[in-house]
């Protein structure tokens, strides 16, 4: 065999020709699992920029992007290494997602959602040569990986609903069952919203998501509350949930009606209660659009930031002076999670949750009460490595007006407390929905 030696120097060029290789483990994961980002094959002590591009079905591009130094190996690997400038800095394996915001040049005030939970959301994963701040689309990569990030776990069962005057969608785990179930509602923009049913769906739980507050309908109080009875009877009596475990979870506006079933529903009865950004201001009688108008009516307290940003949560400190237009949260007889911003600007969260906390313990319920609350974190808590948003347009239900409404909170701590809360949160249904007596969930 005749063996072929090469210079040191000659060899040296040739190794920096090899291209960069570009890892993302897993490439297709559910939202809020990790993936481990690395890139090889560099030039040790070389300069390069790690970016995430995600093309929401608004039709808006959204970005992330990290710079880094290869080590003495030519290698970065995201979950290990520091970021030194970018959306991000430090050592964050999840930064490429949580830290997303719209490009520049973008429309103001916008949100990413995925409405369309039957297909993933693709991010691209590319490494490019140097720190690079701008201009990702006119540049060549030296390496892409397209992701795939899913709300909808392989085998769970998307269903309409359109039952005795409800309407929502039904997620329903993979396997025999019977399962948990959950009632699950977000806040006063309305319309329905699946992501985070399908992802708890993912997680073992016959989920429904509730679809409610449309114009012209459920105009009395009584008709209203019978809406939401009715709607926890379709996951209760479904034949895939086991009928006693069943827990209610609600956002914002979907926290009011939350803890309002907990405490005045003779006819249900659920075994726990999720309440994220939330609040117990409910005039007994009132709809929830009246509680709207209430607040339209003290809109007056309401203050605008610098940049013209509505901040509500003033509305919320006068309006809960009134003890009258209180639930009387006294009387909820099952265990109850309260998830709150510091920094939340659209609803005094945190003097909220002091309060209920007062009532349940006048009443010998505190035993069933547990709070988390985080600092420099605002109004919209999502699951984990959502994109932070401090600031977007909303439509308010009574008058159609257009703002910007100012929710809070600081990128980095508010990503932090999703990624902490959502953990949390399966943990307290896991515990309260899941007993040995209770086949699991087989994903």
């Amino acid at each position: 065999m005749n063996l072929i030696r090469f210079p040191l120097r000659q060899l040296s060029a040739m190794s920096q020709t090899v291209p960069p290789i570009l890892s993302v483990v897993p490439t297709r994961a559910l939202v809020d699992e990790k993936f481990k980002v690395v890139v090889e094959n560099l030039p040790p002590g070389c300069p390069v920029t790690l970016h995430s591009l995600h093309h929401s079905e608004d039709k808006d591009y959204w970005e992330a992007y990290g710079h880094y130094i290869s080590d003495h190996t030519g290698t970065v690997s995201v979950a290990e290494d520091l970021s030194f400038g970018g959306t991000y800095t430090g050592r964050e394996a999840m930064g490429l997602l949580w830290s997303m915001r719209p490009v520049p040049g973008s429309r103001k005030g916008l949100r990413l959602r995925k409405m369309n939970v039957c297909s993933p959301m693709l991010v691209n994963i590319s490494a490019y040569s140097g720190h690079v701040a701008e201009g990702f689309r006119e540049r060549a990569p030296l390496a892409s990986v397209l992701t795939e990030r899913w709300y909808m776990a392989p085998g769970v069962r998307r269903v309409d609903i359109r039952e005795n005057g409800v309407r929502g969608t039904l997620f329903i785990p993979p396997g025999p069952g019977p399962f948990p179930g959950v009632l699950d509602m977000w806040g006063g923009g309305g319309g329905l919203l699946e992501y985070r049913s399908s992802l708890l769906a993912s997680h073992g739980y016959v989920s429904l998501a509730l679809e409610y507050f449309s114009p012209g309908e459920l105009e009395s109080a009584d008709l209203e509350f019978n809406y939401f009875e009715t709607a926890f009877d379709i996951v209760k009596d479904h034949p895939q949930v086991v009928p006693d475990k069943v827990g209610i979870f609600g956002l914002s506006l979907g926290s009011i009606v939350t803890m309002c079933l907990a405490s005045e529903s003779t006819v249900i009865k659920p075994r726990c209660c999720v309440c994220i950004s939330g609040n117990h201001f409910h005039e007994r009688g009132q709809t929830l659009r009246g509680i709207l108008q209430t607040m339209g009516r003290n809109s007056h307290m309401a203050r605008v930031d610098e940049n013209n940003h509505h901040i509500w949560r003033y509305i919320g400190l006068e309006v809960m002076k009134d003890p009258s237009k209180k639930l009387d949260v006294g009387k909820i007889n099952c265990p109850m999670l309260l998830v709150n911003g510091c920094d939340d600007q659209n609803w005094p969260a945190v003097e909220s949750a002091e309060d209920i906390a007062q009532m349940m313990r006048a009443a010998g319920k505190e035993h069933l009460l547990t709070r988390l609350e985080y600092p420099d974190t605002g109004h919209l808590i999502e699951p984990p490595f959502s994109p932070h948003f401090r600031a977007t347009k909303f439509i308010t239900q009574i008058t159609k007006e257009k703002v910007i409404l100012l929710w809070g909170g600081q990128t980095k701590p508010h990503s932090d407390a999703q990624e902490d809360s959502w953990r949390k949160i399966l943990a307290f249904l896991k515990h309260h929905l899941y007993s040995s007596s209770t086949p699991r969930a087989r994903m």
